[in-house]
């Protein structure tokens, strides 16, 4: 069997797709908020069966998409 047949073997960035988990893993946020962004229709993802799946380009999409960090971030009075 090549390479190709054998999950783990490909590496992500090769991947067509990754699971929540993995999208976790890479992107260093929570499964919990992952998890929430998909259902809650902010991050795209497909069902095969029972799997579900995150195609790269929407992962980044939605990456990109989050607020910047130094709008949500209170400065206090020195």
């Amino acid at each position: 069997m090549n390479e190709f047949g054998q999950k783990g073997k490909v590496p992500l960035s090769e991947r067509l797709s990754v699971s929540p988990e993995e999208a976790s893993a890479l992107t260093g946020i929570g499964l919990t908020s992952i998890r929430e962004a998909i259902s809650g229709g902010n991050l795209k993802a497909k069902k095969h069966g029972r799997r579900t799946i995150i195609l790269p380009d929407d992962l980044r999409v939605w990456l990109k998409t989050l607020p910047d960090a130094r709008k949500s971030i209170e400065v206090s009075p020195a």
